[in-house]
């Protein structure tokens, strides 16, 4: 039986929307976790609880096999005491929290290291206190560990390329990580979650890599609902903020009744400038050739905020970065440009004038 059938016929005996979240609180109890990421499994079974249980287990097992040595050697190099105090004598800005998005083309070879390496410099310049990267692969992995000492690097995956999430030592504290599945991917994307404290303030950070290409418009459509659902039951604690490489089309958003109630673009939160608009511009990036006069630019990369309520932090300021042609190759770091968003913490924030960048 296919998925779409399997799915029509499931369809007609959903549990009622009471059955559903009393079975979300269930699973969340028993995992420890949270009804967003219960959510997620469920749907996927069908709302079996049983099944959803033991892939989630399974899950965590690779997890955990795959992680043990990585997090001893973390441990045994940086102590939580260490980092604290190391953030702390690097952070000029307490009331402030930047976080850059990027899809840094790994899957290219052309100019490779330098071109990840002139990442790596931007982001040690910008010091962003958490990095998200889409198309990252085993070798620029390597280059950004080597050439970012000061972030810790949680990989969204280890095949051809994959997401990651890059978090500032000393002032990003993990809770919990994990990679939520799309089943119907045909180009092994996922979503990257992250629950930690960022200068004591709770967030849930979601990236993902959305299906590319105008005819898989209808799976990346299914996977940007699942993560604005994800979003949305996360807990009103936290600031969730969802983004990457996302290929949208304005249209596709558009055809779903817009971004759910609650959820914000960001770039439209801080003025939408028109010079931060497009992110894939191949009137300005020629990394890649495109034939003919007509040159396509779009706004792929996107980033998303569902506040915590009351609110904590509020986005100030949107600018697209990767700008300036690398040394000696000629290339631009990416055929995409990256998004560095800067946020204030409303309880640090003393008057008006500290709101501009």
């Amino acid at each position: 039986m296919s998925d779409s059938e399997e799915d029509n016929k499931d369809d007609s005996s959903l549990p009622s929307g009471a059955e559903c979240e009393s079975r979300c609180q269930m699973f969340a109890e028993v995992t420890g976790t949270d009804t967003a990421l219960a959510m997620f499994y469920l749907q996927d079974l069908q709302w079996d609880v049983d099944r959803a249980l033991n892939k989630f287990y399974e899950a965590q097992g690779e997890q955990e096999s795959k992680g043990s040595k990585r997090k001893q050697e973390d441990d045994e190099e940086h102590s939580e005491s260490l980092k604290m105090s190391r953030g702390e004598e690097m952070d000029p800005e307490p009331h402030r929290i930047r976080l850059l998005s990027w899809n840094i083309d790994g899957l290219d070879e052309v100019a490779i290291q330098r071109r990840t390496k002139a990442v790596c410099e931007l982001i040690n310049k910008e010091n962003p206190h958490t990095v998200f990267l889409q198309e990252v692969t085993v070798a620029t992995q390597a280059i950004i560990e080597s050439s970012c000492p000061t972030y810790q690097i949680i990989p969204g995956g280890e095949r051809e390329y994959f997401t990651c999430i890059l978090i500032k030592i000393g002032q990003v504290e993990i809770i919990h990580h994990q990679t939520l599945p799309f089943p119907n991917t045909m180009m092994m994307r996922n979503l990257l979650l992250l629950q930690c404290k960022i200068k004591a303030e709770n967030f849930v950070l979601l990236t993902s890599h959305l299906e590319s290409t105008k005819d898989h418009s209808k799976e990346r459509v299914a996977q940007l609902q699942k993560a604005f659902r994800v979003m949305e039951k996360s807990s009103e604690s936290s600031t969730v903020i969802f983004g990457g490489d996302l290929n949208l089309r304005d249209k596709e958003v558009a055809n779903i009744g817009g971004v759910p109630r609650g959820i914000q673009d960001i770039w439209e939160m801080t003025g939408q400038r028109p010079e931060a608009a497009y992110t894939w511009d191949m009137s300005r990036n020629d990394n890649k050739v495109f034939p003919g006069k007509f040159k396509p630019k779009l706004r792929f990369d996107r980033l998303y905020i569902r506040g915590a309520k009351p609110p904590t932090v509020e986005p100030v300021y949107f600018e697209l970065v990767g700008l300036e042609r690398v040394a000696k190759c000629g290339k631009f770091p990416s055929d995409h440009w990256g998004l560095l968003t800067h946020f204030n913490i409303l309880s640090k924030v003393k008057n008006d004038a500290s709101k501009v960048k």
